[in-house]
Parts: structure tokens; sequence; C-alpha cells
């Protein structure tokens, strides 16, 4: 039997710190904030590092495990109750939403190893995609232009652009067709 050892992180003690700042701060200053004050929680937000477009809307009870690892572009969303576990970069492309208690995950630990080592990779919400409500986004995964990720879905790969995923682990449901705009703003055709 292998002998236990003692988990210890591998995060600076300067990035445990920035943390517990910014985690005071959020709790203080933007937690109890009203819903439409957007660019207060902006504001707060950029001074911790994160990169966003003036239209980016953040809603108070999201948490955000590091500001300087999110980026959001115009229009994109972090709808109610989401984890941005953003060990990693998270990034939110214009129109790109992630509703009410979706987990974006951009960090796990080596199950082969022993000493549990934290490994991190990226998360990258393309143009007009879309993360349901409670979908969870394993790490590393890129959600393509105008996908998809049904409620409760667990996305375990990258998503094709314009594909509708769903399940446990998510798989291919259909395509993605916008309604009411030109034949031109949908996916192009394939076959």
């Amino acid at each position: 039997m292998l002998a236990r050892q003692p988990y210890r992180s591998e995060l600076s003690a300067r990035n445990r710190l920035a943390r517990l700042c910014w985690t005071l701060v959020w709790a203080l200053f933007c937690r109890l904030s009203p819903r439409p004050l957007h660019g207060w929680r902006r504001l707060w937000l950029r001074l911790f590092g994160a990169r966003l477009a003036p239209s980016a809307a953040i809603y108070p009870s999201v948490r955000i495990w590091a500001p300087w690892n999110l980026e959001m572009a115009a229009r994109s969303a972090l709808g109610d109750g989401v984890e941005c576990y953003n060990v990693d970069l998270v990034t939110l492309d214009e129109d790109a939403v992630a509703s009410q208690y979706a987990f974006l995950c951009t960090a796990s630990h080596d199950i082969t190893d022993p000493a549990k080592k934290l490994i991190t990779a990226p998360i990258h919400l393309r143009r007009m995609s879309w993360v349901c409500a409670g979908a969870f986004v394993h790490p590393g995964v890129t959600m393509g232009e105008g996908a998809v990720a049904g409620a409760r879905a667990v996305v375990t790969k990258d998503v094709a652009p314009w594909a509708v995923v769903a399940g446990n682990p998510a798989v291919f449901i259909k395509k993605r067709v916008l309604a009411h705009v030109p034949a031109s703003a949908n996916a192009p055709d394939e076959g």
C-alpha cells in the first residue's frame, strides 16, 4: 500500500494571496450588488486583471476563481450562479453565454500521480456558443462557433461549430439552425 502524501498546493503564495483579496472584494462589493450593475462588477474584475468588453455581463452570484484568467468579448455573459473555476484561461467570444449554474472547470488533478499533480487547460467559448443551465465543461474544451451544450450536459471534448450536444458524456444531438435570420447567418451546409 502506498504511503499517504500530504497535498501541497502548486500555486504560489502570491497567487493564493491575490485570490484571498479577490474573494473578499467580490463578497464585499459585488456579490450583493443589484443585478443590473454589470459595469460595477466589470470595474472590480478589471482591477484584478480581467479583460472585459464594455458590454460583457457578469451577474452578482457568479463565482470567479481568478479574474486575471478571464476574457469576455462584447455581449458575452456569465449567468446567475455560474462557477468559473479558471485556474487557466477562460475566454468568451462575442455573444457567448454560460447560463445559470454552468460550471467552467479549467483544472483537475492527475489521478495517476500519488501527489495528485495539478493539471490545467483553457476553456474557450467561441462566438454565439451557449453552455446551458447546469452544464459542466471540462478543462481544455473549445465550444465551436454557435455550438450549444444542453442543460446538465457534461462536455468532455471540443464541440464542433453549430452542433448541439447533450448528456453525460455529451454527444451530438443535432445541428443548430438559427430562426428568423438570413440563411447566410446560419452555418454553411455540410454535404
